[in-house]
């Protein structure tokens, strides 16, 4: 497809919002990896826009219902709005058109925002259901994260969130013999550390890293491309520690506003497993090293 097509996408979007353009300046916008990105500048206003050659049908559907979810349970963080969007029913070219947030020069290293940034996540994470789940299906970065709703927190995170991921690793020859025996026997063995009659379902962000959190021009913190769902408000913390992690204060306000029990240390891994198999899937081998260290320790 040639490259101008984003371009087309682009002004249709614009029209779409309401704004009749014209398009007086586009700059790509570095960090995402799975869609292209742009800064899209009018007469009118300064919009974000992604743009998907061949999305994955409700792709960015399901990007859209997440923010949605989030920005209704938000108060001390910011989410963007979405402004228009477009999801062939059979996938393909689609695209998201969001308000634009310029970002701060000191970003989440201020304290403040730090801060901010923690009692927003546990603010978040209080905003409650009443199984474990959701609704509808969404995506993990490209891959496809299957839901439903579960009454057993352990049977949703074995049958929805690991199982699938296997499954697939299974498929791409990502799993020799040893790593695919200690992943179904730490399977089976869940409920020795998940299963506890007091856990609630809390809304989570679903894909917490780095990368996904950001301070605007103003200190306040704000999330992005989320993978939203009903689960143990744990997992969120659990990826926020992988992939160089979030400021300490992030963590101190979090468990002062939301104190997290003394057992997340023994379930951490477990809940980082699932982030290692899809970074296994999306990127190959050079993550199985962390895999096996996990299914060692739990499924040996």
């Amino acid at each position: 497809m040639p490259s101008k097509d984003w371009k087309l996408a682009a002004l249709k979007a614009l029209g779409r919002f309401g704004d009749p353009g014209p398009l007086r300046h586009a700059a790509g916008v570095s960090g995402g990896s799975i869609s292209r990105a742009y800064r899209l500048t009018t007469e009118k206003g300064t919009y974000f826009f992604k743009w998907h050659r061949n999305a994955p049908p409700g792709f960015f559907a399901a990007e859209a219902r997440g923010l949605d979810r989030l920005g209704r349970a938000a108060k001390t963080v910011r989410i963007p709005r979405v402004l228009a969007r477009d999801d062939p029913p059979e996938g393909g070219e689609g695209w998201i058109l969001m308000e634009w947030i310029d970002s701060g020069t000191q970003g989440l290293s201020s304290r403040d925002a730090a801060e901010r940034l923690g009692l927003g996540l546990a603010e978040i994470h209080r905003t409650r259901a009443e199984a474990f789940g959701l609704g509808e299906d969404n995506f993990i970065g490209i891959l496809p994260q299957p839901n439903g709703w579960y009454r057993s927190w352990t049977d949703f995170y074995r049958e929805r969130r690991l199982l699938p991921q296997i499954r697939l690793a299974s498929e791409r020859g990502l799993l020799p013999e040893r790593r695919s025996r200690l992943l179904h026997r730490l399977c089976d063995r869940l409920d020795q550390w998940l299963e506890r009659p007091d856990l609630r379902p809390s809304l989570l962000h679903g894909d917490l890293w780095n990368g996904n959190a950001l301070a605007d021009s103003g200190g306040v913190p704000c999330l992005i491309d989320p993978a939203a769902y009903y689960g143990d408000r744990e997992v969120d913390l659990a990826f926020s520690e992988m992939f160089g992690g979030f400021p300490s204060r992030f963590y101190d306000a979090y468990n002062e506003a939301f104190p997290l029990p003394p057992e997340y240390s023994a379930r951490k891994p477990l809940y980082q497993l699932y982030y290692l198999l899809v970074h296994l899937n999306l990127f190959g081998e050079s993550y199985g090293p962390a895999v096996d260290r996990i299914v060692e320790r739990y499924g040996g």
